[in-house]
């Protein structure tokens, strides 16, 4: 608006002056202002309807940022609610026999998170009699004993033991202590939580119990959309969660690259005689990859092919050493080079590497393709 007063201004003052300081006449005077009015009101149209598209463009990305990701299912309990946009609650109830722990409503924030930690459920080990007073504890419970040649004979329900100092009572069994010294996974693949005449098993953030009760299984964030990734991120599903990954071409000094794909860069036609431009590689593709912890070794992770060759031959290597002390390319054909693992890695961790393939026609160079793997590693062996 500065720019058209100012516009105004200087046109205006035109009116008045000419090369010989001439005044100009009354008609064309209001000839001009007229013309002058005019774009002004033009403007001021263009002006008001940018200013309303931008107001819509900003509502709209503002009613898809502010929505949250249903919040998990509740173990042993409810979630109420079903509207999941900003200043929205939900509710959560736990099972009779079961108490909460953790925060009974969350909130959905501008943020796109749900406010405070996530609540669980977990069994009442105690309870209380009809007239107020405290009740024996759920894992001390009477036993039933019988008379039989003037000696007591006392059992006990499954998952309870007579108390080796009155046999009138019945204490828990700990299965979880019992065979904590067995093989993994006996009771429990995570972590195994005793309880009054039984046990329960329980698994780390990011991963749901199995049919069984007892096995883990990953959740997968990318496919149910609960993630946090932007547009121009990559959702990379991990084992116990997942990762927003953004994917960039490389700047290189002598080559220019563009994205052709979410996960493929292809270099810019070099000029002609341009030799430095031509030994940079032609394509750059990028693999994300998400194992388990502590996984045996060797281990066939990944294979890079040639769709077709120009040339008379393939190498394939790592590019760099980056990766040498874990990782090792084997060829397993004529055109397709396979990475191996050829070292255990403990979790967490987050390794690269670059898998270089390059074509060859006389022991000449006609092209470098490259592949960058990078390997996500779980805390967990699971």
């Amino acid at each position: 608006m500065k720019a058209v007063f100012f516009f105004m201004i200087i046109f205006t003052s035109q009116l008045f002056t000419s090369q010989g300081q001439a005044c100009r006449s009354g008609p064309e005077v209001l000839t001009a202002l007229r013309r002058v009015q005019k774009l002004l009101s033009a403007h001021e149209t263009s002006f008001l309807q940018s200013l309303r598209s931008l107001r819509k463009t900003l509502q709209s990305r503002a009613g898809t940022v502010s929505a949250c990701p249903p919040p998990e299912a509740l173990a042993n309990g409810r979630v109420l609610g079903s509207v999941f946009e900003s200043g929205h609650e939900v509710h959560f109830v736990c099972s009779p026999g079961f108490e909460r722990t953790g925060p009974e409503t969350r909130v959905c924030l501008e943020s796109r998170s749900w406010s405070g930690a996530e609540p669980s459920c977990r069994v009442v080990d105690s309870a209380v009699n009809t007239d107020g007073s405290a009740a024996r504890s759920a894992s001390v419970r009477p036993s039933r004993c019988v008379q039989f040649l003037g000696h007591s004979q006392c059992s006990c329900e499954p998952g309870f033991s007579v108390s080796s100092h009155n046999n009138t009572l019945c204490t828990d069994v700990d299965e979880c202590e019992l065979f904590r010294l067995t093989p993994p996974g006996r009771l429990c693949l995570h972590t195994c939580v005793n309880t009054a005449g039984s046990f329960r098993c329980q698994c780390p953030a990011g991963y749901r119990l199995g049919r069984d009760s007892r096995s883990c299984h990953d959740i997968d964030e990318c496919v149910r959309a609960s993630h946090n990734c932007s547009s121009e991120q990559v959702c990379v599903n991990t084992f116990g969660g997942h990762r927003c990954e953004p994917v960039d071409c490389p700047r290189l000094h002598n080559a220019t690259y563009i994205k052709t794909s979410p996960l493929r860069c292809d270099r810019n036609p070099c000029v002609q005689g341009d030799a430095s431009c031509l030994q940079a590689p032609v394509s750059i593709n990028f693999h994300f990859m998400a194992v388990v912890s502590n996984m045996s070794a060797p281990t066939v992770l990944f294979r890079v092919s040639a769709a077709r060759v120009l040339g008379d031959a393939l190498r394939f290597g790592l590019l760099g050493e980056r990766g040498l002390r874990h990782f090792s390319v084997q060829r397993a054909g004529r055109q397709t080079g396979q990475l191996v693992l050829v070292k255990p890695v403990q979790g967490p961790a987050t390794l690269e590497v670059d898998i270089q393939m390059s074509e060859m026609e006389r022991k000449t160079l006609l092209g470098r393709y490259v592949t960058r793997v990078t390997l996500f590693v779980s805390p967990y062996s699971f």
